[in-house]
């Protein structure tokens, strides 16, 4: 693993999956046929692109029952408490409706409320996301949303992972769809014959996927358009390198563009950890995936000092921030950018993609500098409330018009005054 100079800092924003024009194109024309087609449409494409067919969308009560036999008792037990965890901690940014009154008695406040519906997409083929379920359906399951849909592409014999039904099944999902690709999003977005539109969609998935997002954005909600997976260690000189190859390690066998970062002030870890990255490497069932990433996406910077080392990290705004060092909670204060930060040697980050609680949804390629992981605000909506006294009115009625002439707009001016005659 290369080690460089702060000079030669490399950007973790790399290009927006935008696609290809063919890509584009074949994402618009499957929602135009969706929308026009509904049901048919879903099952010639899901017949085409995953080569199932299916006579239903839906998946059964027996279906889940028999997912429940194909794992095991302890699979289950970790998946029920994972969920209790990350339960609690999004409990805890639940936020009440509030009302104030002022000395005038005007009555000012802020009503929240959680979404009707909202989608879930799910990432199928050859492999099985049970923790995309939970992050993304118990927040809004906290948040109060009543129904929560849940679609994932099937495989060849048209059956979903077991692991994935059972993590819906923990997580309170009653509506579940054997459907994915752009076809999900389309149906999610404005229904079908079986599938009854949602107000938003969460979750990730392929490059269809996320151009089918962005398209029916605005006909809808979506949570983002997430990118390739990055990882920052700001460590001294008392981090162990093999746990910080180990955790380098652990993003860049996500994705060929995944980023991969270690900022030291300390050049005998960095030494030591690049070494140890190498010999790790050669022993990963994903090196070649992991090997690319590292070897475009990846480096180690030696700086000056830990001040330098976390502007640094706020130059990058990583998705996911390990801090090993002795004064990091110091620290903590002086960092403006990241997705999610853990926090001491025990602080690994899969803890978080899979167990502690907080939501593994988090914002990538340099958006942590203005946006939040996916959280349970993102499954409600607030309306503000106005209740004004007439004592406030007529105090105020002469300066609002005023306003309203100002901005040309006559109509609105005389809304007030109207009032003032009586």
């Amino acid at each position: 693993m290369k080690i460089v100079k702060v000079n030669q800092l490399i950007s973790i924003k790399r290009s927006v999956e935008a696609g290809t024009s063919e890509q584009q194109a074949a994402v618009k024309s499957i929602i135009a046929d969706v929308r026009a087609r509904g049901d048919k449409a879903v099952k010639e494409w899901t017949e085409k692109f995953d080569r199932v067919h299916l006579s239903t969308f839906s998946v059964s009560e027996k279906e889940i029952e028999a997912a429940y036999r194909h794992v095991t008792d302890e699979f289950v037990s970790i998946v029920r408490e994972a969920a209790e965890n990350i339960r609690f901690f999004h409990e805890k940014q639940l936020r009440p409706s509030w009302m104030t009154t002022e000395e005038n008695g005007t009555i000012l406040g802020q009503k929240i409320t959680p979404l009707d519906s909202v989608g879930v997409y799910v990432p199928g083929g050859t492999a099985a996301y049970p923790s995309s379920v939970l992050m993304n359906v118990i927040p809004a399951r906290v948040a109060g949303v009543k129904r929560i849909v849940m679609v994932s592409p099937p495989d060849r014999q048209g059956c979903l992972p077991a692991a994935v039904l059972v993590a819906a099944k923990e997580a309170g999902v009653e509506e579940i769809y054997k459907v994915g690709g752009a076809q999900a999003i389309a149906a999610l977005a404005y229904g079908t014959e079986t599938i009854a539109p949602v107000d938003k969609i969460t979750g990730p998935g392929n490059i269809f996927v996320a151009l089918a997002k962005r398209e029916v954005f605005g006909d809808v909600d979506i949570d983002m358009i997430a990118g390739p997976s990055e990882i920052a260690i700001l460590a001294d000189e008392t981090a162990r390198a093999n746990e910080v190859a180990a955790d380098l390690l652990s993003q860049a066998e996500h994705d060929p563009r995944a980023c991969s970062v270690l900022v030291t002030p300390s050049l005998a870890l960095a030494e030591a950890v690049s070494a140890e990255v190498e010999r790790q490497l050669a022993e990963l069932p994903r090196q070649e995936i992991a090997g690319r990433s590292l070897a475009d996406y990846g480096a180690i910077y030696v700086t000056a000092d830990l001040d330098e080392a976390v502007e640094v990290v706020n130059q990058l705004a990583p998705e996911h921030l390990e801090m090993i060092a002795v004064d990091a909670m110091e620290l903590l204060g002086k960092i403006r950018h990241a997705g999610a930060i853990f926090i001491g040697r025990y602080s690994s980050e899969p803890v978080g993609d899979y167990f502690a609680g907080p939501n593994h949804v988090l914002p990538t390629n340099g958006t942590a500098r203005f946006s939040s992981p996916l959280n349970v605000d993102d499954f409600q909506k607030k309306s503000s409330v106005i209740i004004y006294s007439k004592n406030a009115f007529q105090e105020n009625a002469a300066k609002i018009a005023a306003f309203a002439r100002m901005e040309g707009l006559e109509a609105h001016a005389r809304a007030v005054e109207t009032r003032l005659l009586k």
